[in-house]
């Protein structure tokens, strides 16, 4: 098993679900003063010129991760991009087979949108039957990645930063990413154990409609049953500060791979790795997704983490989105319309509310 600090504490950060209006209020009056200051509203969708928008909103996996160059590759965990067809389905798995085969990835993979945010349409995939059904649920004319599962169950979301113009750049906060379970004892029904878990019981509307099928299951005694896989809070994985593991050689991993991935600058990686001292070294990891403007530092959802020091973070990730995107501009980078990154959002919330169930 990977070695990584368990997770002793059972409770809900009293912050994790509040609306994100609340936080983000603060962000906005401060975007507004330094779109005054920098005279352009728009400069933190170009922090990443190679991304559509920079990233923060209705950015594209597939062209993200294609980015990168031999040497990068090397740290991504293989994939294989396709969009839903009118055809039949069996003649769209059969593609899909056969793009698996050709890249090497074989079962169990899995499944995402390729637009989309917050582990929306996640599944992990174990069986052809899988593919086929996930494309039958699959809104058409989108795309979708299918992708290798890791080798690693350990998983962490790695935020990184570097300026323009700089040969190296910092990790300024890694989240380590729980999976949530119960145990059972014998007895009792899989909705029980849920709504009597300490924490999953202040969340089970999250995982008694997604385990609908199985909620009068009895679970022998001391069975783990996973109630999540996708690492997103809001589909209820457990996020802890990991900030005590942030070191030099991680940094310079990730300046080795961006090197070879032009124009990211700002943004964080969800990555899978063997154990928290590989992690430290930057070895035995690889990157599942890379996440542009819009992510988070997702260390502050954890459950001890203060308020101020959750608006403090927001309000330094996008005080330097503005300070890079001003350097950019001076590189000569153009900004889009906010008018684009409207019609980019809408474009995105309407086709994730088509998107199969997350797991």
């Amino acid at each position: 098993m990977p070695e990584m600090e368990p997770d002793t504490g059972v409770s809900v950060s009293r912050y994790e679900f509040w609306p994100a209006w609340f936080f983000y209020t603060p962000v906005v009056m401060q975007s507004l003063w330094h779109g005054v200051k920098y005279r352009n509203f728009a400069l933190p969708l170009i922090a990443n010129p190679s991304i559509a928008l920079s990233g923060m909103v209705g950015e594209s996996k597939h062209d993200i991760l294609s980015l990168a160059g031999s040497e990068a590759k090397k740290w991504i965990s293989p994939f294989v991009t396709l969009t839903r067809t009118d055809m039949p389905e069996s003649m769209q798995l059969n593609d899909a087979l056969l793009a698996m085969q050709e890249e090497g990835i074989d079962f169990p993979i899995v499944a995402k949108p390729d637009m989309g945010c917050r582990g929306v349409g996640v599944q992990l995939l174990d069986s052809e039957a899988g593919v086929l059904e996930y494309i039958y649920t699959f809104p058409l004319g989108a795309r979708y990645l299918l992708q290798e599962k890791a080798p690693y169950d350990a998983e962490a979301g790695v935020f990184y930063i570097r300026y323009p113009g700089e040969k190296k750049g910092r990790v300024t906060s890694i989240t380590l990413k729980y999976t949530p379970f119960v145990v059972g004892d014998g007895t009792s029904t899989l909705a029980q154990l849920i709504k009597n878990d300490p924490r999953a019981g202040q969340l089970s509307h999250l995982y008694l409609p997604r385990h609908r099928d199985k909620l009068d299951w009895v679970l022998t005694e001391g069975c783990q049953f996973r109630l999540a896989f996708a690492g997103s809070h809001s589909r209820g994985c457990i996020f802890r500060n990991g900030n005590k593991y942030i070191t030099e050689q991680l940094a310079e991993r990730l300046d080795h791979i961006f090197d070879d991935l032009p124009g990211f600058h700002f943004g964080r990686l969800d990555v899978k790795f063997h154990d928290i001292k590989s992690l430290m070294k930057g070895e035995k990891l690889t990157i599942l997704e890379i996440n542009g403007a819009s992510s988070e530092a997702a260390h502050i959802w954890d459950r001890n983490t203060p308020l101020k020091d959750i608006f403090s973070t927001l309000l330094v990730q996008y005080r330097t989105l503005y300070e890079i995107g001003d350097l950019q501009r001076k590189a000569g980078h153009k900004t889009p319309s906010l008018w684009a990154l409207y019609k980019a959002w809408r474009a995105e919330k309407a086709l994730i509310e088509h998107y199969p169930a997350t797991d």
